[in-house]
């Protein structure tokens, strides 16, 4: 399917459908960081390593599960105990590419923060439908516990950031469980309202199909190609994920 641009749209979403229902597997998230909050079975501990591995979550697959590895290490059996209890500069040892032990430090103060006021899912919860909103919401909660070198690794989509990784977080909290990928927690953010995480692998294959002009991996591109896939599917538009991924990295489409 090489000029697959020139697909019509009912074309493309019968091979876009197919590809994202071949993909969102168990046997898929082997190779994914998604595989190290699933080693949780309460809806806290899943929320924590969740969020601390999907922060993480840049450079080659392997080497984001070796530092989740590390992270689930220093969490221990309950994160959500180990989150309460955290004390302030008590962080042990940890790096991962520019996260660093003062930023992890940061984040547990954060996380902590918010599971003292209501839990993760409050934090991000927003009246209004867009996803920018709710993501605005939980940085307004989060940030003030951070040290300046820190608020970096928070993404900002007000400042046009694509905020892959929070988006990337988001569809994992909400999207339904039914598949054995996602995990379904959440109702204050309804899978309608998410994003695809759009990396290089989904932005270069979003383009190859035609159904993402911006060149830029950016907010208004995160817009762009929501509003296509929400054509495609108003209830999941992120279900496209797994097959715009898919097709990059396991096919090289």
């Amino acid at each position: 399917m090489d000029n697959s641009s020139d697909l019509s749209f009912s074309e493309l979403k019968e091979f876009l459908d197919l590809k994202a229902a071949h993909f969102e597997q168990p046997a898929f998230i082997q190779e994914d960081p998604i595989l190290l909050p699933h080693r949780f079975q309460k809806k806290e501990d899943i929320e924590i390593v969740a969020f601390l591995v999907a922060t993480i979550s840049w450079g080659k697959r392997q080497s984001i599960i070796k530092s989740g590895e590390r992270l689930l290490e220093i969490l221990g059996p309950e994160p959500l105990s180990y989150v309460l209890t955290y004390q302030d500069g008590t962080c042990p040892q940890f790096v991962h590419r520019t996260f660093n032990t003062t930023d992890l430090n940061g984040f547990l103060l954060g996380l902590k923060h918010c599971y003292q006021n209501g839990g993760l899912e409050v934090a991000f919860a927003n009246s209004s439908p867009l996803l920018e909103m709710c993501i605005l919401s939980f940085r307004e909660k989060f940030i003030p516990f951070l040290n300046p070198r820190t608020l970096k690794h928070v993404a900002n989509p007000s400042t046009g950031s694509a905020s892959k990784r929070l988006i990337m977080f988001l569809r994992w909290m909400c999207r339904p469980a039914k598949n054995g990928v996602d995990f379904g927690l959440w109702t204050a953010i309804s899978p309608a309202q998410l994003m695809i995480p759009l990396d290089v692998h989904t932005g270069n294959i979003s383009r190859k199909l035609g159904i993402l002009k911006r060149t830029q991996n950016d907010w208004k591109a995160n817009e762009e190609l929501q509003a296509f896939c929400q054509k495609l599917d108003p209830k999941d538009p992120a279900k496209y994920d797994f097959a715009l991924f898919g097709l990059g990295i396991y096919e090289n489409f």
